[in-house]
């Protein structure tokens, strides 16, 4: 033991070069047996570095020093994705599936491709956040196929009616809750609800007009009142004033008179159904000034006729 210290006090890194060798009393691992020899080969003098290895060390250096710079300035990803673009992972296809409403560029134009983006550097979930703030998504599905393909899915909101409110028209889901203003595309053939809390109770009622097919198919808009009751606006112009409550009876009766009567063919301005044990009718203006010129030529044939009640 007395040797051995002598020996690595004395020459340095050559006494690690000998403790692979000392034969019972010490044995160096075998993973480090190549490393001592060549630190004892360097220190000692005896080992002669490669031919370039210093033009090697200096450009691994400025490499390192580029590399460390890139990151802590931010370049790193945009020097990632120029270099893997040009390798072939450019993206060059893009799949999308879903879009009823949203448009192929406003989809492009989230995800964000510039021509040369990278499917190695592109982030599919930043991309899936920025789809989501699109007023038609409800839900968005990002996936990266190597080596140069992205597939998006996407599942949107499905408009169900136009609601009015105010001077203002906006189009509205099925629960009530607005995607778009209205700006007179293919969505108008979509129901008209008018009023303030309309939205929130459409459906229900709409749903229970459809078991009216004879009515429903006349009905233009749907009218909320002081967010307690319904009107009907018919195609033809007619206001059919409902109750609060009790609709379906008040319906059948509409209908009752639709097919007896035909209700709907008279020179009518409005059907007033909230009375139970009454129907009130108010007459179109032209139709009322056509009653009052009669009752005022039966007035005048009444005078000239004394004695005669009218």
């Amino acid at each position: 033991m007395h040797a051995l210290k002598r020996e690595t006090v004395g020459s340095g890194w050559k006494g690690l070069a000998g403790l692979s060798s000392l034969g019972d009393r010490f044995v160096m691992p075998r993973l480090l047996r190549k490393p001592a020899r060549v630190a004892g080969r360097l220190v000692g003098g005896g080992y002669e570095p490669p031919r370039y290895a210093a033009s090697v060390s200096a450009l691994a250096l400025c490499l390192s020093a580029f590399v460390y710079g890139s990151y802590v300035g931010g370049h790193f990803p945009a020097y990632v994705k120029a270099v893997t673009a040009r390798t072939g992972f450019a993206v060059d296809k893009v799949r999308i599936t879903g879009n009823t409403e949203t448009s192929e560029i406003d989809i492009l134009e989230r995800i964000g491709l510039d021509g040369w983006t990278s499917l190695i550097g592109f982030d599919a979930d930043e991309a899936r956040t920025r789809l989501t703030e699109l007023p038609w998504v409800k839900a968005a599905s990002v996936r990266k196929i190597y080596p140069d393909e992205i597939e998006v899915k996407l599942d949107e909101r499905l408009p169900f009616a136009i609601w009015q409110h105010g001077s203002q028209l906006a189009v509205v889901e099925r629960s009530g809750a607005v995607v778009v203003p209205f700006d007179g595309s293919r969505h108008a053939t979509l129901p008209l609800i008018v009023g303030y809390g309309a939205p929130e109770k459409s459906a229900e009622f709409i749903d229970r007009i459809a078991r009216f097919p004879e009515l429903a198919s006349r009905v233009k808009g749907y009218i909320r009142v002081a967010g307690r009751r319904w009107d009907l606006r018919l195609d033809n112009g007619i206001t059919v004033r409902l109750p609060e409550g009790g609709e379906d009876v008040a319906l059948a009766e509409l209908l009752r008179l639709q097919r007896e009567e035909g209700l709907f063919s008279r020179d009518v301005a409005s059907v007033d159904l909230r009375q139970d044990d009454r129907l009130v009718l108010q007459l179109t203006p032209e139709a009322q000034k056509a009653r009052e010129a009669v009752v005022k030529e039966q007035l005048k044939a009444a005078k000239r006729r004394p004695g005669q009640n009218i």
